[in-house]
């Protein structure tokens, strides 16, 4: 069998629903097939985002105010949030679009992402993939040339 050429494309996969972690002042979901391991959640507060514990995002470790300010740090949006008294979270204004060495294009503001099936998608953060490779278009999922480092 012949291995995947760099710009082969991906069968699009059926994005799951991001799972939802929700505590006294805050809901946290998340969303598997975007995260493109940043590693600013866990980095940023530990003490709710650790990979070695079950579950492993805990919105009650830390006040709300600063739970939402380490999720507004995750470029690629698989991390999201809404407080229970107020707004859900609102795009950076102006938006910017910065596309990284490797071609990938990192956006941050009031977005429409409209997926692969046609789904429109309101978005404050994002990363797109700009190989064409990607199983999870548009968002880049790291499986094409683009998303290597």
């Amino acid at each position: 069998m012949a291995s995947m050429e760099a710009n082969e494309r991906k069968e699009p996969k059926e994005p799951k629903e991001p799972k939802a972690y929700a505590g006294e002042g805050i809901t946290v979901t998340y969303e598997a097939g975007r995260c493109l391991h940043a590693a600013r959640c866990v980095g940023g507060l530990p003490e709710v985002f650790d990979t070695g514990r079950r579950p492993w995002i805990q919105p009650d470790g830390a006040a709300p105010e600063r739970v939402a300010e380490v999720v507004r740090r995750c470029p690629s949006g698989a991390l999201q949030y809404r407080t229970a008294t107020g707004p859900a979270e609102e795009g950076d204004r102006p938006a910017t679009v910065v596309r990284s060495p490797l071609g990938q294009l990192f956006l941050r503001g009031e977005l429409s992402v409209t997926t692969a099936s046609g789904e429109v998608r309101r978005e404050t953060r994002a990363v797109l993939c700009a190989c064409g490779v990607s199983g999870n278009q548009p968002y880049c999922d790291h499986s094409g040339s683009c998303g290597r480092e």
